[in-house]
């Protein structure tokens, strides 16, 4: 199975035009069959919120849920938790409904720019791992040295043997703060593809605070996706399920790129929420 979605379900306009009564994620779950959770970032999400969206969302729906990012290194300023056992437990408890409900495909942790490659760090993904046990968990580095060399085979092996889900990331080639694309499954249920743009000029922070409105700005064309079917078409043969995230939607191109992908894959979704009548 193939689930191709986009990474929040607020900010995709062309999806909510016309739109009554409904509520954007139900709306949104017209359209695509899973969502990634960026509000899990910023903050562990209370049960209501879980809850709410279980209700939102039709039985086959799935959740990719990101990490609180004091989990992935990411936290700065005043930490709302006394101790990291204690996060970890409040991350775990928000997640539950989700899981009870069958509509966790995976908790996805994110580490930042800065988070090279050495002994440190190898312990605290597998601390992480530890903490998140029993729980489906994706694992996308951000800084290129663990793929650098011979630490690209190391860094898979690790990932397997910890049964991580590998998150493969199309992004800019843009120095040490970006990954290359490595079609690799390091396990064999799922695995987790993210489309983060190609803008390289964007790409990293030039310190102005800038960045943030034009990261992810970048829209696929049919042969970049014409190619990224062929490397679907690969990872199919290594992975039972393969999950696809939009990202690149600084300026509004996640969805439009994410129903190319749909079509050109051939797919026709079942079981998504019913889809509002136009009046006209």
């Amino acid at each position: 199975m193939i689930y191709i979605g986009l990474a929040g379900w607020g900010d995709h306009d062309d999806l909510y035009i016309g739109m009554n009564r409904q509520s954007k994620l139900e709306v949104y779950a017209g359209h695509f069959p899973i969502v990634e959770i960026d509000a899990s970032f910023y903050a562990v999400q209370p049960l209501r919120n879980m809850i709410k969206w279980l209700k939102e969302t039709p039985n086959t729906f799935r959740f990719v849920v990101k990490a609180f990012q004091g989990m992935t290194g990411h936290q700065r300023g005043i930490d709302p938790f006394s101790t990291k056992e204690e996060m970890f437990e409040a991350f775990r408890e928000s997640v539950t409904p989700l899981l009870h409900a069958n509509k966790l495909a995976m908790i996805l942790c994110q580490f930042p720019p800065w988070f090279d490659c050495k002994k440190e760090h190898v312990q605290w993904v597998r601390y992480v791992k530890e903490q998140l046990t029993d729980l489906p968990v994706a694992l996308e580095f951000r800084h290129r040295s663990w793929f650098d060399g011979n630490m690209k085979e190391k860094t898979l092996q690790f990932m397997r043997n910890e049964q991580w889900i590998h998150s493969i990331c199309d992004e800019p080639q843009a120095g040490m703060r970006s990954i290359p694309i490595v079609l690799e499954a390091t396990h064999p249920e799922k695995t987790l593809i993210r489309f983060h743009g190609r803008n390289i000029h964007g790409w990293n922070d030039p310190g102005d605070g800038t960045w943030r409105d034009v990261r992810y700005l970048y829209k696929y064309n049919e042969d970049e996706l014409c190619q990224w079917k062929e490397n679907i078409e690969t990872l199919a043969k290594q992975t039972k399920d393969i999950f696809i995230i939009f990202n690149n939607n600084s300026g509004g191109d996640a969805a439009t790129n994410a129903k190319q992908l749909i079509q050109m894959l051939g797919i026709e979704y079942q079981g998504l929420a019913p889809r509002q009548l136009d009046l006209f």
